[in-house]
């Protein structure tokens, strides 16, 4: 058993994190419906009869969960979806985020084989906190990858696997809180630390703590 390292404290009671979080795979694997049905609520990530479309523009969602010791985070969520093979868009946007769900499809094998492939993309140098996650497990009659061969793909990989369905509202909610609990952890280890920009990480204060800029000084903008 490994040593369990204290989870970080937020030094401001009536603060939170805020957890920078992008949704990545194959397109078609179901990103936008995993967040949907997270930040929106069960019902909404369901497609019906009909198919999914692919994204067509940039999606954004949040949602603040519990962090156990340390109070709450707000998740910061996005599909990468249309511009995931513009690396030159994508590569930025990697570095800007503290956690991966790397999402494929349980029904379509190229969608599993392409992980690697995926997680090299995303985790250069410091690598963010990873989940792998195996999507439409509603769909058992047409599974074309196995528990078991998922779970040893993850393992090598060093990630936790889950498997999900946002039809059903199957894991959903596990996912994201393995992911958020993944992020502490990497706090409490000190592989992450909070900063007050636009990175990955970003301790916010409670509006009762934050001091107001002084009068004819510009207030704090985003340069993301």
């Amino acid at each position: 058993m490994g040593t369990v390292t204290d989870p970080p404290q937020d030094p401001d009671p009536g603060g939170h994190y805020q957890f920078r979080v992008i949704v990545l795979g194959d397109a078609a694997v179901g990103k936008s419906s995993l967040l949907r049905c997270f930040a929106e609520g069960p019902g909404r990530g369901s497609v019906g009869v009909t198919s999914p479309c692919p994204t067509v523009g940039v999606e954004f969602y949040s949602r603040t969960v519990p962090l156990p010791c340390a109070g709450k985070a707000k998740l910061q969520l996005f599909p990468t979806a249309p511009w995931e093979r513009e690396r030159s868009i994508t590569r930025s946007f990697y570095r800007s985020a503290a956690g991966v769900l790397l999402v494929f499809d349980l029904t379509n094998r190229a969608s599993f084989e392409h992980v690697p492939e995926w997680y090299r993309e995303a985790a250069g140098d410091r690598p963010p906190t990873f989940v792998l996650v195996g999507h439409k497990s509603d769909l058992a009659a047409d599974r074309a990858v196995s528990a078991e061969e998922a779970g040893q793909l993850a393992a090598t990989l060093g990630m936790a696997f889950v498997e999900t369905s946002a039809h059903s509202n199957l894991n959903v909610e596990l996912a994201f809180q393995m992911l958020a609990g993944g992020i502490q952890r990497a706090l409490g280890q000190g592989k992450l630390v909070p900063h007050q920009g636009c990175d990955g990480v970003r301790l916010i204060p409670s509006q009762s703590h934050r001091q107001p800029p002084a009068r004819g000084e510009p207030r704090e903008r985003c340069q993301c």
